[in-house]
């Protein structure tokens, strides 16, 4: 994608089809245990209810990503098409590890936007709000390089009124995952890298790097907060209420 400066020894975005893959034997595993009650979508999708003091179970915030609808194969389709589609220019933009920590923060906010803004015993599903959070990635990343963001920002909005207008999408979800994914995208653009401190040849790490890991880390300690009071919030009364 012009504008996008790749990594070398980057070039395949094997973490993109990882992902992918991982997806696609979570759904099937989903059909496989559909009809019973304790299947694998009801064990790890999320409701903020799960994060509740009644059941403290915060790692379905991460879980429910790589889980999708079984109501139409639509949903995990045009979910791993768009990781595809996007994954293949930002993966190795970024770098995997970054592509990675950049996926999952995302997913994470998207399931506290849920916490805060959904019905506490609506369950979710979906790699959706990662995948917004990709693509406000993609937007950044596109601008810092001087490419073509009109394109992208199309496709946001696009998507956006399609989450407002259709049934059954968590647009909490997504805007959640858009906006944690423009934060950490903009700690990893706005925060120039430079050379390691002490010269050419130095050992020691790149001061911008440090400070994009903290800037990164602040976003996951605010996530984390959110979390703690919006679960705080949902008592016995609120859930059942």
């Amino acid at each position: 994608m012009p504008g996008l400066a790749r990594r070398s020894g980057a070039d395949t975005p094997w973490l993109t089809y990882a992902i992918i893959a991982i997806c696609a034997v979570v759904y099937v595993l989903q059909w496989m245990t559909s009809s019973d009650r304790y299947g694998i979508t009801q064990q790890f999708w999320y409701a903020g209810a799960h994060t509740s003091a009644l059941e403290m179970e915060p790692y379905r915030m991460l879980t429910s990503a790589f889980l999708h609808s079984l109501g139409t194969p639509m949903h995990i389709l045009f979910n791993m098409f768009t990781l595809w589609m996007i994954g293949q220019a930002l993966e190795p933009a970024l770098g995997r590890v970054r592509f990675l920590t950049l996926y999952l923060v995302s997913a994470l906010g998207g399931s506290v936007a849920v916490l805060w803004l959904s019905e506490p015993t609506v369950p979710v599903v979906g790699a959706s709000g990662a995948v917004y959070g990709l693509f406000a990635a993609l937007f950044m990343v596109l601008r810092a390089t001087g490419g073509q963001v009109s394109s992208i920002v199309a496709l946001i909005v696009v998507n956006l009124v399609i989450s407002f207008m259709g049934s059954n999408i968590s647009w909490q979800g997504h805007i959640g995952g858009l906006v944690t994914g423009a934060a950490v995208a903009a700690a990893m653009t706005l925060i120039p890298r430079g050379r390691p401190a002490g010269g050419p040849g130095s050992s020691r790490v790149d001061r911008g790097v440090v400070l994009q890991w903290a800037a990164i880390a602040g976003i996951v300690v605010v996530l984390a907060v959110l979390t703690a009071i919006g679960a705080a919030r949902l008592t016995p009364l609120a859930i059942l209420g």
